[in-house]
This record gives C-alpha cells, structure tokens and sequence, in this order.
C-alpha cells in the first residue's frame, strides 16, 4: 500500500460471523448501506436456509419459497412484435398504477446474438444492432400483462440503472464504431428507457456520458450526479465515472442537455486490485476530466490524464446508490492478466460528502468457498436488509445474498445446463455450463425477487418470507 499520507486504513475483521470460514472479508462501512430502511430493522443476520433441489430441475430455492417464469428467451412478445429476445442481462423493477409493477430488461446481444430485439419504428437506433431493451408489465398479483420492445437496434446491452425519475438506463459494453461489424452507427453509449411508454424516450444516445464499454450506473438521489463503471477485461484497465450534468435531476429527457465527465483517480493507488486490506479508506479523492468523452482517436482508458495518472480496474460491474454512498464491484482481478493482485471479487463505496473510498468487501482467492470464478457481479439491496449478488462464473450459478454481519448465502442455484449442439450432436461428454444470473431486483413492495438467468434467456419472480 503505497505511503502517500492521504489516508488512513482501517482492519475491521467480523469474527464468529461465518464471514472468514466462507472465504469473505468484511468491514462495518456495508452497514451504512442498510441504515435507515424498514428492512433493517432486526433482519438481516442470516440466510433463509438451504437450497432445495427443483424437481422440474430449472431453480433450487430455500424451503418456502416459489418461482414462476414469466418469459423465456423464444417465445412470442405478448406485443406481437416479434420472439422474446436472447441473452437476459441487466433489469429494474418500477411501481405502477393499481399495484402494477414494470419490469425493464436488458439484452445483451452482439452481432451473434441468437434472437435479436425486433426492431421497431420509433425505437430503434441502428437497425444493424441486435441489442436493446424489453419491457413487461406485471398486474397486481404478478401476472404478466404485456410484454413489449423498450428500445432496439443497440449492442450487447449489459447493465445500468433506474433514475430517481423513474427510468431506466441501459448501457452498451462495447466500444464499436460504424462500419464495425456491420454497425451503421457508432455504439458505446448509454440510452434513457420509459418503462410505460417507450416512445417517450425513444432511441438517442446520452453522448456526453461517454463512448466506452459501460456496464452500469447509479445516480445520487440528492445531487443528481450520475457514477458509471466500465468493464475492460484487458489492459488498460476499466476507469469509475461521474457525469455532472448540466440539469441534474431534471427528469425524463434531460440527461440529453449534456454535462461533464470525469473520471476518478485514488492518489497512489493506479490499480485498485492492489488493495487487499479491508476497510482501507483513502481520502481526498479527486476527479479528473475526461479528455475526449467520444473517444473520437483514443478509447478513454488509454487516454493522457496528466500527471498523476488515473486509477484503473479490472471488470468493474455493478453498480448501486444505497443510503448515501455509491457502492461499485469488481468481479475479479487476476495477475495473469496484467493485474496488480488477485481476488474473486471487490465491493467499494465511495462517499462524496466525505470525498471518501472504502473497501468493504472482498472475496478470496485464498480461502473463497462460496463465489468461486468470476464473481460477483449485478448487485442489488433486499428487503431483508442486506445485498443480494449475482454469480458470474464457473459451474452452477448462484445468486448469493450478502447479510448485514457479512454472512454469504445461497439464495438460488441455476439447474439449467446449457449444453451446445456440436456435443448434444456427438455424444461429447463435458462438464455441464450454466448460464450467469443478471438483474436481480425487487418489486417496489419487496415481496417479490425478479432476476434473469442470461442463458437460457429466462426471467424469474421469487416469491417467499422475505422478511423472515
């Protein structure tokens, strides 16, 4: 850890919480993420038991609890617009009228993608793109009323975030410009998303917020200022953003009168896989200009941020705005890679009040049991007061839940082995693939779990004693 003087560090070790026997290293500034709501209140400290196995062999869940799918990569959109498109990725859930809740669902499809969003007048950016975004509306009990094209004609739409305005923005993890893979347009950007009437956002990319490999956002309900991550497996490393816009909080649409983008640099600290120490806190962080936020010559990553540098990280994911701190992950850092240290994954949190980050969570590699591979990755609070995280990695795939004393659990098993046609064809014996959880998030009323498995597409609702 370099010795700059601009921060003090900090161990805050959870002992006889299970935290250390599951591979996880935990300090006390998550609590600050859970302080204040209903939640909180006494819930929390552990798991809901374990996992039983789904005799239909597609979810294992704890005793109690249900799951109903409510679409499937395929099938027709209720819309009549065209099949349910592939590659289930990023999703929120928004309160409607009557109960109601709107689901808004990202699609991460490259030019390979099996099924393409239909593209759709009004809603489609680059007819040559087979990303976007798909919108289900839920009745008052869950059933799935309509289910829609939200926007078209994007590329490998990863994550992103709701607005305290009730939209969502969904992010291109990808930095192909026109004439690339037969893209009419350039791609890389970030698009505003009317979970009740697509039309009113339409498809126009956020431009200011920066042309690179996003992955997700979370906006600061009081200042307005937008935090992005950006996902680069490969040296130079992904950065952390800020967009300061020129009408923070404005609402649906204003996002589009542009703003300032910047990225952050921790003195001293050009990669933060090299932090390993829990409850490190480095202070005074600054935010740095982005020179060309088009990347018009240079990918932003690479470019000259002037003396001092910038700081650098390998698979930042999620992305989450809880109390008042952004709390952002990086699903994992290898040296082999080019990495500066190895884990199986970090969660941050980044207070600007204080102009604060600390490291709150890490996972392995020494002694990880739980998260192994490439992990975490979507993260998201639940109603029982503490995280829930989505498994992106090797073998059955997991959605863990991460408890306010920092216990890990297992909340939900894929069984959905993804077995290509070569070896179905052949006979090929292989260890089984499953398909990564993504999106998970709660209706407004926490009483139902919405996630995605990404391959089969399929989109979940578990339901159970939440609150237990």
């Amino acid at each position: 850890m370099t010795e700059s003087g601009r921060f003090a560090t900090r161990r805050r070790m959870l002992a006889g919480t299970g935290a250390l026997g599951a591979g996880i290293a935990f300090s006390g500034a998550l609590s600050e993420l859970f302080a204040g709501t209903a939640a909180a209140q006494g819930l929390g400290h552990t798991g809901y038991g374990p996992l039983v196995p789904d005799p239909k062999g597609v979810l294992d869940l704890p005793e109690g609890f249900r799951y109903r799918i409510l679409s499937r990569e395929g099938d027709e959109l209720r819309s009549g617009e065209g099949k349910v498109p592939s590659n289930h990725d990023g999703m929120s859930a928004f309160g409607g009228r009557g109960g109601r809740v709107h689901l808004v669902r990202n699609h991460e499809n490259r030019v390979s993608g099996k099924v393409p969003v239909p593209t759709v007048e009004g809603l489609t950016y680059d007819p040559a793109g087979k990303g976007g975004c798909t919108a289900l509306t839920l009745d008052s009990r869950g059933r799935v009323q309509s289910e829609r094209v939200a926007i078209a004609g994007t590329a490998v739409n990863c994550a992103g975030g709701p607005t305290p305005w009730e939209t969502w923005l969904t992010c291109e993890e990808t930095e192909d410009r026109a004439g690339t893979n037969g893209y009419t347009k350039d791609h890389g950007f970030i698009f505003e998303v009317d979970p009740v009437d697509p039309h009113r956002t339409g498809a126009v990319p956020l431009t200011a917020m920066g042309r690179f490999a996003h992955e997700a956002i979370a906006v600061d309900p009081r200042r307005g200022v937008v935090y992005e991550t950006e996902d680069a497996f490969e040296k130079p490393f992904g950065l952390f953003y800020r967009f300061l816009p020129n009408r923070p909080l404005g609402g649906r649409g204003s996002l589009r009168a542009g703003g300032r983008l910047q990225a952050m640099r921790v003195p001293g600290v050009p990669d933060l896989s090299s932090i390993q120490d829990v409850g490190a806190e480095f202070d005074h962080i600054e935010w740095v200009d982005v020179p060309d936020p088009q990347a018009a010559q240079t990918p932003i990553r690479f470019q000259d941020f002037g003396r001092g540098g910038i700081t650098h990280a390998q698979k930042l994911e999620g992305c989450y705005w809880g109390g008042r701190s952004v709390y952002f992950v990086s699903s994992f850092a290898r040296r082999s890679d080019g990495s500066a240290a190895d884990h199986f994954g970090q969660v941050w949190r980044y207070d600007p009040e204080r102009r604060r980050l600390t490291l709150v969570i890490v996972f392995g590699p020494d002694t990880d049991v739980q998260l192994p591979g490439e992990s975490p990755d979507n993260i998201c609070l639940a109603p029982s007061g503490g995280l829930m995280v989505c498994e992106d990695g090797n073998g059955a795939q997991h959605v863990f839940g991460v408890t306010r004393r920092g216990e890990v659990y297992a909340m939900a098993r894929n069984r959905q082995a993804i077995t290509s046609a070569a070896d179905a064809a052949g006979g090929t014996e292989q260890e089984p693939e499953y398909g990564e959880f993504a999106g998970v998030t709660f209706s407004p009323d926490g009483d139902t779990m919405y996630v995605n498995c990404y391959t089969p597409g399929t989109t979940f609702a578990v339901t159970g004693p939440w609150r237990r």
